[in-house]
């Protein structure tokens, strides 16, 4: 649940000052917290002039001076008579009655929630949600939901990545709570680095995003909102462990101090030391994993003074083997007696948020953010070295307001980011520092019927870049009822760190070509695209049951890109784009609710991503141009004590999928031009005994598909034909898991 200072940002979006209208906003008192009271009525006494609390509790009702009594009431409300004066905005908490003879009308929360009135194509995922898997980390969230596609997993190391409209993650920005996270150092496991027990809900915009939030997004902006001292459970445990070796614990210890201050310790910790080798090609089918990762939360809020203040600090430490069974780091290192990895990463994070609304004029407020973060990580491939450190600083001051009234809001404000780099690369050293100023202005315009526009530019002083400007634009427009067509176009910058986003590549024998071209990072230049999207949603009622269908277009175009050319197999090249680079994404998605506490999400996606390589225009490896999605989630009626069971299935289909060229290779390690097709099937039990208590069990991959020989020459892994690169679908083969879940509220 939300905070009250969350709700103050809600009375900031929705609150106004006008001369022809009242508006104001609604709330309901739930566990002694404030929350938005949606479909509220609102109307004068002995009128026909009324409106209705939308999905924030806000309203807005025409005003003339001869009004003066303002009904407000809801079913299962205390009815409540306001004597008004003035058309100064208001807030007002209506009480819950059970002695009224009432009508329940009950309707259920779906987890995922799509928005009719939001001008981004923004999509929420909740807690509820992420429960449908086992969801140990961030990069594990996205397994039910057909918008991000998350990779199987590496060959060698284990980690997974995601891909947004047909573009790695690097393109997509990625933040906890607005605040940029997986970067950088960062990128290849920072999703691996965010417990799922952390994670309060998510926020999904396709395209290319606010400016508010940088210049950085291409493909999209995924937010991941952590749960919160003041809200969360006092006390939480979650254990978990599953039959590839994997057992873990998380905790939340949370503390109110006082009627302003609220404490939070949460503490996860993994571990995995069995080893695996199903396919019997003497590597570990999962690595071997240690992590401990610890954070505090601070939280202040004092609503009669409109401050509210965050303060976190984080620890990580993350340890992980993989290579061949035999191989034993103490002996083995640096030799070629057995082929193996370690990547020892430690990560300490401070990040503070500090936000006022204005007491007399609510629709005003500003904000201030930082965060900084000192990432290490030493790691080695066979004979292959990687060290990176990475020392980050983020500020963002943003301030919000009206212009005349709330139609027209206004996001205004000023960035500064300092990322400093120092890599090892075998034997040699990749230093540089980047850092940028700049300042951007954001309006929204919502006619509160059919059309929400927002329009956004920033400008930016890079010390690398030089001089550049970012505009976005969303346009969101209702034609009829339950529908939605949304409009956006985005430009977007970002640095290619490409050892650290490519950190794949040191499991294989590929030499490292940079082709420089006097660019200032790598002797490479930035990566700069377009995004253009369109999207039209349109909910339904089928036989008495609700759903909606979404159906989505999006086009990005690059002007400059740092090519990844896997085309040789004795190589790994990087060069600035010669000609065209362009990813287009089209989807459809249909929800629907089948009966009472049962719902199915279907969904086709087509891919077509090509790149002119230096060998000519190919279709980008091992991404799939078809994919099929489907998730049915069923869940009984709740007993008196809370009791119930949830049933959850999600079906995923990949079509073929191009593997890079092989045809230098000697014959028995060429591949052919395709893979085959692929399909898993997830399947997960949980039994809710009350409120506090409830277990669960699943499975991934229950039909047991497995890649044969996922790794090339995997007996000679010190030749000149080694690759892990090359991985298309699962290699451990069927995975079981259980878990249970205790919490004191």
């Amino acid at each position: 649940m939300k905070t009250y200072i969350l709700y103050c940002a809600i009375v900031l979006a929705g609150i106004v000052h006008a001369q022809d209208k009242l508006e104001g906003v609604v709330f309901e008192t739930v566990d002694n917290k404030e929350l938005p009271l949606v479909g509220a009525n609102v109307f004068w006494l002995n009128t026909s002039v009324g409106a209705m609390t939308d999905e924030n509790g806000t309203f807005s009702i025409a005003y003339q001076s001869s009004y003066t009594k303002l009904i407000i009431s809801y079913v299962g409300f205390k009815t409540d008579t306001l004597t008004i004066t003035s058309n100064k905005s208001i807030r007002h908490v209506l009480q819950s009655t059970s002695s009224l003879d009432e009508v329940t009308i009950t309707s259920r929360k779906l987890p995922t929630a799509k928005s009719y009135l939001k001008a981004t194509n923004t999509f929420t995922v909740s807690s509820d949600e992420l429960l449908k898997a086992a969801c140990c980390n961030l990069s594990e969230s996205f397994e039910t939901n057909p918008s991000i596609d998350v990779n199987f997993a590496d060959a060698v190391t284990g980690s997974r990545q995601i891909k947004m409209l047909g573009l790695d993650s690097p393109y997509i920005l990625i933040a906890t709570e607005n605040i940029p996270s997986v970067r950088g150092a960062a990128q290849a496991y920072g999703l691996s680095f965010i417990p799922g027990t952390w994670v309060e809900s998510i926020q999904v915009t396709k395209g290319a995003g606010s400016v508010v939030n940088g210049y950085e997004s291409i493909a999209g902006q995924i937010n991941a909102e952590l749960v919160k001292p003041s809200s969360d459970n006092q006390f939480f445990v979650n254990a978990y462990g599953n039959v590839s070796g994997r057992l873990e614990l998380n905790t939340h210890l949370n503390k109110k101090l006082s009627d302003k201050w609220s404490t939070g310790i949460y503490l996860h910790g993994n571990i995995r030391n069995q080893e695996f080798d199903k396919n019997e090609d003497s590597f570990l089918d999962v690595p071997l994993k240690k992590q401990i990762n610890v954070m505090n939360r601070w939280q202040y809020i004092n609503g009669e003074k409109g401050i509210v203040s965050f303060i976190n600090l984080r620890y990580l430490n993350d340890e992980t083997q993989a290579g061949q069974v035999d191989f034993n780091p103490d002996t083995d290192r640096g030799t070629t007696n057995a082929w193996g990895s370690e990547i020892n990463t430690e990560r300490f994070e401070v990040t503070t948020k500090l936000g006022y609304v204005n007491p007399e004029l609510p629709w005003q407020s500003i904000g201030f953010q930082t965060a900084f973060s000192h990432h290490k990580q030493d790691s080695y491939f066979g004979l292959n070295t990687y060290d990176i450190k990475h020392s980050s600083f983020y500020s963002n001051l943003v301030y919000n307001s009206i212009i005349s009234d709330s139609r027209h809001k206004i996001k205004t404000g000023v960035s500064f980011t300092l990322d400093d780099y120092d890599e090892l690369v075998n034997t040699d050293i990749f230093e540089r520092k980047e850092n940028s100023i700049g300042g951007f202005f954001e309006y929204a315009y919502d006619d509160l019927d059919k059309l929400t526009l927002t329009a956004g530019v920033r400008a930016d002083q890079h010390n690398r870049f030089g001089f550049f400007v970012t505009p976005r634009l969303h346009l969101r427009y209702t034609p009829w009822e339950k529908s939605a067509i949304r409009l956006s176009a985005g430009r977007g910058i970002k640095s290619a760190n490409i050892f650290a986003e490519t950190q794949n590549m040191f499991s294989s024998s590929r030499q490292i070509n940079i082709i420089n071209a006097g660019g200032k990072i790598y002797g490479l230049d930035p990566e700069i695209a377009w995004n253009y999207g369109v999207s039209y949603l349109q909910g339904f009622n089928l036989f008495g049951k609700k759903g909606d269908i979404t159906f989505d277009y999006y086009r990005t175009d690059f002007q400059n890109q740092v090519v990844t050319d896997w085309e040789n197999p004795f190589e790994i090249s990087f060069y600035n784009l010669d000609g065209k680079s362009f990813a287009n994404s089209f989807q459809v998605e249909v929800n629907y609710n089948l009966s009472e506490n049962f719902d199915l999400r279907t969904a086709y996606k087509y891919y077509d991503v090509q790149t002119d390589y230096n060998s000519g225009r190919l279709q980008k490896p091992l991404t799939p141009r078809h994919r099929f999605f489907a998730n049915a989630g069923y869940e009984t009626n709740a007993t008196e004590n809370g009791s119930q069971w949830k049933f959850d299935a999600t079906y995923n289909w990949l079509s073929e999928q191009r593997y890079p060229n092989t045809s230098l290779s000697a014959l028995q390690f060429q591949l052919p031009e395709e893979t085959p097709t692929i399909g898993t099937l997830n399947l997960q039990v949980t039994k809710v005994f009350s409120p506090k208590f409830e277990v669960y069990v699943g499975g991934e991959n229950v039909t047991n598909v497995r890649q044969p020989d996922p790794i090339i020459s995997a007996n000679n892994p010190f030749g000149s034909n080694f690759d892990s690169n090359f991985v298309y679908g699962p290699i451990f083969g069927s995975m079981y898991y259980a878990g249970l879940r205790y919490k004191i509220k």
